[in-house]
């Protein structure tokens, strides 16, 4: 009797198979926050396309592009002209070369500023192929003019 105590006593003793897994825990919290105070703030880019000094192309009037809604599909308005997708370059073209007829067709497709205004009801695709016409044909600032749902 006196030996199965001195075995219970043994057995209670053993050492534990399981790892204590509470300070590594604490470690990794410690670390985490090392890092994420040390950890550089993230930066946004924007592209700016500042001014060139002295570039008589920068003073050109930005062009806008209607796209309207119509029960057959959408209109295009270029200056408030109608026109049709197949015209539509050919048509902003001369509207910015009409404002200034000194510029070279290169000053043109560069520096040309082109807003495509859309209606809310026009559906998205439209406004792409859109786009995509004047980005095909050379113009490289078009950009769609964002205008409030609630302004009318």
């Amino acid at each position: 009797m006196a030996s199965s105590g001195g075995e219970r006593v043994r057995a209670s003793m053993q050492p534990a198979a399981e790892p204590n897994v509470i300070p590594f825990i604490d470690v990794l919290l410690v670390l985490l926050i090392i890092f994420m105070v040390t950890a550089p703030k993230p930066t946004v880019d924007l592209r700016l396309d500042l001014p060139r000094m002295g570039s008589g192309a920068s003073l050109i009037e930005p062009t806008i592009v209607e796209v309207r809604d119509d029960p057959s599909g959408y209109r295009l308005f270029v200056g408030g002209v109608e026109t049709t997708l197949d015209m539509l370059a050919r048509k902003t073209f001369e509207h910015i070369l009409a404002a200034d007829p000194e510029l070279e067709r290169n000053d043109i497709l560069a520096d040309g500023r082109v807003f495509i205004r859309a209606d809310l009801d026009v559906a998205y695709q439209n406004v792409v192929s859109v786009t995509d016409t004047l980005q095909v044909e050379g113009f490289q600032k078009v950009s769609i003019a964002a205008q409030n749902a609630d302004a009318e």
